[in-house]
């Protein structure tokens, strides 16, 4: 399994709440990896309740910028963020896409309105199903929102339900909100991301699995982003040759990637 075009569309540097290394040290990672693209996507949580929104668009997109230009003709950088839980503040998403040159947006939620992230919750005090309910649903709302470009790890609740907490979960209980989902991305021209993290924890499969990733192929998905979800510059392209293959095993001929928020396909070769 060797590809040619390598890219890591799901990236944190320090201006990540937990992230570890500089958008320059991340970079040259990506370079030592031997990365073609990488799209430096730092966590904008439109719900966090301590957040210097300001401080931190203006010092994240500087600090991308800046790496852009120094690694020009060495590697592709693309001036991203994960925007998480965009639709609990609409307003403030849609005025920070409009104040900034952004190359890449994926579309997150990491948690149910006013809880705590799928990472911090004690399963035991829930009803999996009725939070993988909503959680969908939520998905859905944002993808209507349509304001992202990638829809980031669809099955995010599962690294922590299934993966740490070893409970096992029917995702066909929730087979037509998930085709909803995907039918809409493909309405609305948007793209899928393959998150290879899953692969490198207990969960040993990527967010979505494959056969979620064949269905939109299948309803007509024509763009799929593979990022790492690195938050440490030593393991930047984690996991993405495995993706490039999941994607051509599921009949996709080109993987994407977004400059200026729109569209770059890349043969899969």
């Amino acid at each position: 399994m060797s590809f040619s075009r390598l890219m890591d569309m799901h990236t944190h540097s320090d201006h990540s709440f937990d992230g570890n290394h500089s958008c320059m040290l991340l970079c040259e990672g990506a370079v030592d990896r031997k990365l073609n693209v990488i799209a430096i996507t730092d966590h904008c949580e439109i719900d966090s309740k301590d957040l210097d929104f300001r401080a931190f668009c203006i010092n994240q997109y500087f600090e991308t910028s800046k790496a852009k230009r120094f690694f020009e003709g060495q590697l592709l950088v693309l001036k991203g963020l994960e925007l998480g839980q965009a639709i609990y503040n609409k307003k403030l998403a849609e005025q920070i896409l409009n104040d900034y040159d952004y190359d890449f947006i994926l579309g997150s939620i990491h948690n149910l309105e006013n809880m705590e992230d799928f990472y911090f919750l004690d399963y035991s005090n829930y009803d999996v199903y009725d939070l993988l309910e909503k959680y969908f649903n939520t998905i859905y709302e944002l993808c209507i929102w349509n304001k992202f470009d990638s829809l980031a790890h669809l099955t995010y609740p599962l690294r922590y339900i299934k993966g740490n907490a070893k409970i096992d979960v029917d995702l066909t209980k929730f087979s037509d909100i998930i085709e909803q989902i995907l039918k809409t991305l493909v309405q609305n021209g948007k793209a899928l991301e393959i998150n290879t993290s899953g692969l490198f924890l207990d969960l040993n499969e990527t967010l979505p699995p494959e056969n979620i990733v064949k269905l939109f192929k299948d309803l007509g998905g024509e763009y799929l982003t593979i990022g790492s979800d690195s938050h440490y510059y030593n393991k930047l392209g984690n996991g993405i040759e495995q993706g490039l293959q999941l994607a051509k095993d599921c009949g996709f001929k080109y993987t994407t990637i977004y400059q200026k928020r729109e569209p770059v396909q890349l043969p899969i070769e």
